[in-house]
């Protein structure tokens, strides 16, 4: 009984530190998601063009700001860990190598974005499309540097546990996207109306005023001067950027490979027209709304599952690990639920256009199905981060996004071999098997490599006996 009752005191005070951590994360990612969800409203309420455009460059400029932010999610992993262990003055040396990888990172981001055109063109996107997808994107693309900086400072305070400004600093910037994306779009305050190109500017606007908010706060709160951040000015460090690289790599390149087979879907269905393309970036960007829950609660478990290992050892870890997802499951419960309970209205807030919202809801069902294996799957790739677990993960989502997920939606949604082309509801089903492999996957990976620090911990624990 004493032991019962001790598993559940641990349980319910293991549960409180993660939904306390977790609550401001996904405050924050919300926040960062609605700036997508303004983009797309207004654009809607300009042009159907307007609104497939913005869809179109959200095929582009989301994956890489996840494969950025990935990169630097090592950051996180690596502060949290290094403050169980109680070393926390060595952590402002590696958010500094953290921030000169980020700006690095993110200019090339930058440039990789500025330069699609030539893409679009080989996918065979509507022509009329591409000058808009393009003006939009050199938008966007000017804040990466800027949004790459915050990234690395966030590092540093959500790794210490402390994600509350992160959550302040999100909803900061979704208020002033709002008036500036208002004024951009419909050229108010005697500015020309830029349309899709206005949602691009502003969004960079609001990176520049986010990393600005981010540096000021960590310079005047006396909590982070332990970290020791602002002491002195360093310049990159070779090795210790290889370091970060290779292991914030693999992350980014996971993320990449998620969020980008959700977008490639864009491309490969985007000369099947404006109505078309902009279904699927209705049911995408709210899809993605409800997905920021599962990945803020993936950031979570990073840090917990990294601060556990360091201050209590592996089975703290893996309990975490564990905590987690069964967390990640309620939740895609009650999205899957919301899903399918509103698919028919849901739409509407994006759009008046009566052709749009009858095929964006039919693609709500399939977005209720994958709810529980994207749940699982970004809840165990949260955990592999806290275990600093990367490349072997990386390798796993590939495969299942790329050789199973994507071909699966290709052969069903614009090939005849398996029954009449079902176009983006084909592509969705290829969702779902992607996303299920990814979770079973990951799963087993969790399974090996908690099991594994488990028992270098028991060997570890005979030896030490062994020497008294």
């Amino acid at each position: 009984m004493t032991q019962t009752h001790t598993r559940w005191r641990r349980s319910v005070s293991e549960l409180r530190g993660l939904i306390w951590l977790a609550l401001p994360i996904i405050a924050a990612q919300m926040a960062h998601t609605l700036l997508g969800f303004v983009d797309t409203a207004m654009a809607g309420r300009v042009s159907a063009e307007d609104l497939a455009a913005v869809a179109l460059g959200n095929a582009f400029w989301v994956p890489t700001f996840l494969f950025l932010t990935g990169v630097l999610m090592i950051i996180t992993s690596k502060v949290a860990a290094s403050n169980g262990a109680g070393r926390l003055p060595e952590t402002g040396a590696l958010v500094r190598q953290g921030a000169w990888l980020g700006v690095g990172v993110g200019a090339l981001c930058a440039l990789f974005l500025v330069s699609v055109e030539p893409i679009l063109r080989v996918m065979d996107v509507q022509a009329e499309l591409i000058p808009i997808t393009v003006d939009y994107l050199h938008g966007v693309a000017a804040g990466f540097p800027a949004i790459a900086g915050y990234q690395a400072l966030r590092g540093l305070s959500d790794g210490l546990s402390r994600t509350k400004p992160t959550m302040v600093i999100g909803f900061l910037g979704l208020a002033l996207n709002v008036p500036v994306n208002y004024i951009l779009v419909y050229g108010k305050l005697g500015l020309p109306a830029l349309g899709a190109a206005g949602c691009g500017w502003a969004t960079a606007i609001v990176m520049y005023f986010m990393l600005v908010c981010m540096v000021v706060y960590l310079a005047r709160t006396p909590l982070y001067r332990p970290s020791r951040l602002f002491e002195r000015f360093d310049w990159p460090h070779w090795p210790t950027q290889g370091h970060l690289l290779g292991l914030g790599l693999p992350i980014g390149v996971a993320l990449f490979a998620e969020t980008s087979m959700f977008c490639v879907i864009a491309l490969l269905i985007g000369g099947l027209g404006a109505v078309v393309v902009a279904s699927h970036q209705v049911a995408l960007n709210f899809s993605s709304l409800t997905f920021m829950v599962p990945f803020s609660l993936g950031l979570a478990i990073t840090v917990r599952v990294g601060h556990n290992l360091g201050l209590h050892g592996a089975r703290a870890g893996l309990f975490a690990a564990k905590m987690g997802i069964a967390v990640a499951l309620i939740y895609a419960v009650l999205a899957a639920s919301l899903m399918l309970g509103l698919a028919d209205w849901i739409p509407r807030l994006y759009t008046n256009d009566a052709a749009v919202v009858a095929l964006a809801s039919s693609l709500f069902f399939y977005a209720a199905l994958y709810q529980f294996s994207d749940a699982v799957q970004v809840a165990c790739a949260g955990a592999l981060r806290g275990y600093q677990d990367t490349r072997l993960p990386m390798l796993l989502t590939m495969i299942a996004y790329w050789m199973i997920g994507l071909p699966v939606g290709y052969v069903l949604g614009l090939t005849d071999l398996l029954g009449p082309a079902q176009g983006p509801a084909g592509f969705w089903q290829g969702l779902i098997f992607g996303l299920t492999a990814a979770a079973v996957f990951l799963s087993i990976r969790l399974a090996i490599v908690g099991g594994r620090h488990k028992r270098t911990l028991t060997r570890r624990s005979e030896r030490t006996s062994a020497a008294t």
